[in-house]
């Protein structure tokens, strides 16, 4: 005895069927994944160095507390050479740290400048972040080229 199975008719595909995407729609969508990658990476890119301003930060905390530490041991202000475990760069390199004492024996202070490298250095405003200290007195600064110690919060954010 055989059992036939019912019959189940293929239905072919009908011309106005479509399987798949086409070429236009291929790059109407790359177009508009290109234009959301177009805004959004600027932004993107900016808070990337915004957050590696921090490893600046952090490296001149670091030698403001070097300077105090000397400066409890001698009667001024020491150079970068002077001052252990304080460096020339941050610890990834994306700031150069210099160091300016003041030779004024009666305003003893000094400067501590951090300049944006590499690829930081596209960091607009903040390319330069600097502490000073004149009679006890510390302020914050930044800048491009020159710096200005006249509107900290707008890279030293608090």
């Amino acid at each position: 005895m055989t059992s036939k199975l019912p019959f189940v008719p293929r239905t072919p595909c009908l011309a106005g069927q479509r399987r798949g995407f086409t070429l236009v729609e291929l790059m109407i969508a790359v177009a508009v994944v290109g234009i959301l990658m177009a805004i959004a990476y600027p932004s993107f890119m900016e808070q990337v160095r915004k957050s590696r301003r921090a490893e600046a930060f952090t490296s001149l905390a670091y030698l403001q507390q070097a300077q105090e530490r000397w400066r409890g041991n001698h009667s001024d202000y020491g150079a970068l050479a002077d001052l252990p475990g304080v460096n020339a760069s941050t610890p990834n390199g994306y700031y150069g740290i210099e160091v300016t004492v003041s030779v004024d024996p009666d305003q003893p202070g000094y400067t501590g400048i951090a300049t944006a490298q590499g690829s930081q250095a596209s960091d607009g405003t903040c390319k330069l972040l600097a502490v000073r200290m004149t009679r006890g007195n510390i302020s914050y600064g930044s800048g491009t080229a020159d710096m200005d110690w006249t509107d900290p919060s707008r890279c030293w954010a608090r």
